[in-house]
């Protein structure tokens, strides 16, 4: 142990260099002028860039350095942490970081496939960086030969029992030290592609798809550090619980959000009734929401007269119509196409005016009656073309200062917002009809947002595009810098992924307008920031974690977010609460991705006791009977408890629980979480818990929940991690 300890003080010793000769650098590279020429700045900015990650990852990496030891069967030793370190006296590698090649056999080597190794030992370590000491360690014994008694009987990984029996607290821990050989294989899987990974409660579902982007974004540095990744979480809750996971792993370029804020600017909580819910979830809202678009596109019921200095013109239904079929024509959306309808509105009616002040000055009235009393005939007088092109330019002016033109333009081919189209539809039965929606979506007009109706404001977003003059218009480009930049990244694609013409890469998506948009050259953001806070980025991988409950209009808006399609999807359809979730995987998947889509499993519940397990598996059979249950890895000895009490007794008991639970973390979950504010313990209800983890939980009224949804029922009994208990209510 002294050995040990020694042996990971110099491996903080050398972390503590690197980090200072990091930081140093990445200040000195932004202190330095670049220069006029574009690819010094460039260089410049990317260099910082890369030495302050690296700065950041090491930092994160010092608690918990170093976690294990391999021994290899020709006598060599590694080392495998939460980073690699290089020692710059031999130039060996000091520390594997856990995430390359030569780490798997740690997580994956076993006595029948021991992958060249003959022994595994866990670290667990005790103090603080740069301090820590080896606590204790455990060794697994990979070689048959060298097996003893003693090792055979010890079977179990303390390290893992020790994680899994330790109290949980407020954010969720990573399992770096701890992954199980079923999870790795999931966590290393190619980028490309989609994948689906089911798993049962406890199975670490989140968990692997967190350290499967940690893993990503170490293989695929180039790639994925420009572009990020997006994570999709069920509630803001969940979102808090396991946003530090990646972070503390040294990973930045991660934006999380939720299908409440699929939507930029929009923080929806509200819930639809389930056959609302499965309305606007389904992508028949498509059309829908294309038609209410195109009723505000409007015909005038009668002729618009617009009253200029020296001539009258109307807008009649064909004129509007066909300034209307000039604007669809560009393919832009509403708002941009409306400076198009505008323009061949206002040159038609010019048009118009000049046809009839023509007729005047060709036929002038009094000359004429002077010559019919001489009996002499009429020539025809035709106006020069000089003073045509004076009259429309005449025209033009007075049309462009008439108030009542930019008034018709307006009702004829409104600037509009998402959010206003949809209150609209949703508020008006007409407008409902016209577009061909379901009745059942009428609201009263005030109601608040709701997570369905997230997905829909961002397509209409697309449909729409932004106000004129507004600040998600494109700024002016740089188009030079952004050029050469484009240069840049595709000749680092070429390294990457060599010059296989079916590789994806992210310059496929890219174009140097869309980097000229993007530069801004006086502000430096992280690529989260910047993604976060543009609609129109576009992600290297999306990861959907309780993908069940995702709608197929959630898939329809979030796959625009990533398109190469690189997707790590977790969940278990048997914990749907959602009405317009997924039944199927291929009910969501299929619309969009067809047949491509690969199928993963979890099998081994690391979370809930087999004693909770076994009762939470009677409520499970009683509505997905075809649905195994996974198989808990520890017993607590300890049996669920369930007590009847009154209304008002309630919260006695919850306190007396609370009593029990001492540090350890306690939740009340219940349908009805009115009149339970004020505890110490976390109150939740059945959705809200989904996907946290708790020592201790309380079910109120169990049977309130079963009748109204068993899956909730399901998953509140397998959110605790030691105890739990069901609290009935008397009737």
């Amino acid at each position: 142990m002294a050995a040990e300890t020694e042996r990971i003080r110099r491996l903080h010793a050398l972390l503590a260099a690197e980090l200072a000769t990091a930081t140093a650098t990445a200040r000195g590279v932004l202190g330095t002028p670049a220069g006029e020429e574009l690819s010094a700045r460039w260089e410049r900015d990317v260099s910082a860039h890369r030495w302050s990650e690296r700065a950041s990852a090491l930092a994160a990496a010092r608690s918990g350095l170093c976690f294990g030891r391999l021994d290899h069967t020709d006598g060599s030793t590694s080392y495998i942490g939460r980073i690699g370190l290089t020692d710059p006296s031999d130039s060996e590698s000091a520390l594997i970081d856990w995430r390359a090649p030569a780490a798997q056999p740690f997580y994956c080597a076993t006595l029948a496939t021991p992958l060249g190794m003959i022994r595994r030992r866990h670290f667990q370590l005790a103090g603080t960086a740069p301090e820590e000491r080896v606590h204790t360690f455990h060794d697994d014994v990979l070689d048959r030969a060298a097996l003893t008694d003693a090792d055979s009987e010890s079977a179990s990984d303390p390290a893992l029992l020790a994680a899994l029996t330790a109290p949980r607290g407020s954010t969720m821990r990573d399992i770096v030290t701890t992954i199980q050989a079923e999870q790795d294989a999931i966590i290393r899987l190619p980028l490309s592609g989609a994948v689906v990974i089911e798993g049962g409660p406890g199975t670490g579902k989140t968990a692997v798809a967190l350290h499967r982007v940690a893993y990503l974004l170490y293989t695929h540095r180039e790639r994925l550090a420009r572009s990020g990744v997006l994570v999709v979480g069920p509630s803001a809750g969940f979102i808090r619980y396991v946003g530090g996971v990646l972070p503390a792993l040294g990973e930045s370029a991660v934006v999380f959000t939720t299908p409440g804020r699929l939507a930029l600017g929009v923080v929806a909580t509200e819930v639809d009734q389930d056959d609302v819910s499965r309305t606007k979830g389904g992508l028949g809202m498509l059309d829908v929401l294309r038609r209410a678009v195109a009723d505000r596109q409007e015909l005038p019921g009668s002729p618009i007269r617009i009253e200029l200095d020296d001539v009258t013109v109307e807008i009649d239904r064909d004129t509007a119509a066909e300034a209307g079929r000039r604007a669809r024509a560009t393919g832009l959306p509403h708002n941009a196409a409306r400076a198009t309808f505008r323009d061949a509105l206002g040159g038609l009616l010019v048009g118009q005016g000049v046809e009839r002040l023509s007729g005047d000055l060709a036929d002038p009235p009094e000359l004429a009656d002077i010559l019919r009393e001489l009996g002499e005939e009429l020539p025809e007088i035709a106006p020069p073309a000089q003073v045509t092109a004076q009259l429309r330019h005449e025209l033009r002016d007075d049309l462009r200062s008439d108030l009542g033109f930019h008034a018709a333009v307006d009702r004829l081919w409104p600037s509009l917002t998402p959010e206003q189209v949809l209150g609209d539809l949703f508020t008006s039965p007409d407008r409902l009809a016209s577009a061909g929606a379901d009745a059942a979506l009428y609201r009263a007009k005030g109601a608040a947002w709701t997570v369905a109706d997230a997905p829909l404001l961002d397509e209409l977003a697309e449909l729409l595009g932004p106000l004129p003059g507004s600040s998600a218009e494109p700024r002016e480009p740089d188009s030079a810098y952004a050029a050469e930049v484009l240069s840049i990244l595709e000749a680092a694609d070429r390294q990457i992924a060599g010059e296989d013409p079916d590789e994806l890469r992210p310059t496929d998506f890219v174009t140097a307008d869309m980097l000229a948009a993007r530069q801004v050259p006086d502000e430096l953001k992280s690529v989260a920031e910047r993604a976060a806070a543009d609609r129109d980025w576009r992600y290297g991988h999306l990861v959907v974690d309780e993908a069940q409950e995702l709608s197929a209009m959630d898939w329809h808006v979030l796959l625009r977010r990533c398109p190469s399609r690189s997707i790590t999807a977790v969940g278990d359809l048997a914990q749907r609460s959602a009405a317009s979730g997924a039944h199927e995987w291929a009910d969501v998947l299929a619309p969009h991705l067809g047949s491509r889509w690969t199928y993963r499993t979890l099998t081994v519940n690391y979370r809930t006791p087999s004693e909770i397990m076994s009762l939470a598996a009677t409520v499970l059979a009683e509505f997905a009977p075809d649905r195994q249950p996974p198989e808990s890895v520890r017993a607590t000895g300890e049996d669920p408890w369930q007590l009847t009490v009154s209304r008002t007794d309630v919260r006695t008991a919850v306190e007396t629980e609370e009593a029990r639970s001492g540090r350890g973390t306690l939740a009340v979950i219940a349908d009805d979480v009115d009149g339970l504010a004020g505890l110490g313990a976390e109150v939740h209800t059945p959705v809200s818990a989904k996907g946290l983890e708790f020592d201790a939980v309380v079910i109120v009224d169990p049977e309130r929940i079963r009748a109204r949804n068993p899956a909730d029922l399901y998953v509140s009994m397998t959110r605790a991690t030691q105890r739990l208990g069901l609290l009935h209510l008397e009737r």
